[in-house]
């Protein structure tokens, strides 16, 4: 199970983990649409990484390759749910919004990025 398909079997268990955890946080918790964001990312993202090495790429990433992708969609995810709060956004609209990015941007990162010197 290699490439594209792999990678959108793990961006679906992804986003079902983010989706989870932001409801869990939001509603029953009580946190903001950032945090709540943030925080299922982070999840969702540790869930992602280690799978695709695994299963996808069959290697290793490095520690500030890993930090790299943190901070750079942690900071979307946070910046989404932000607007979220500021816009009296539906938590179901953050969700949507945060994760057709992060599908997009997070499967550009892997392939291009995080993992480029596996492709040859």
């Amino acid at each position: 199970m290699k490439g594209f398909p792999a990678l959108t079997v793990i961006g679906i268990a992804d986003g079902l983990i983010h989706w989870q955890i932001f409801f869990v946080l939001c509603s029953a918790a009580g946190l903001s649409q950032a945090a709540s964001n943030f925080a299922a990312f982070c999840v969702a993202a540790a869930f992602s990484i280690y799978v695709n090495m695994l299963y996808t790429f069959d290697g290793k990433t490095s520690v500030f390759g890993y930090l790299l992708f943190i901070c750079g969609m942690g900071g979307a995810s946070f910046a989404i749910g932000s607007m979220a709060d500021t816009r009296s956004w539906n938590g179901l609209l953050t969700v949507t919004v945060f994760t057709a990015l992060n599908l997009t941007l997070g499967y550009c990162f892997f392939r291009f990025v995080l993992f480029r010197q596996q492709r040859s």
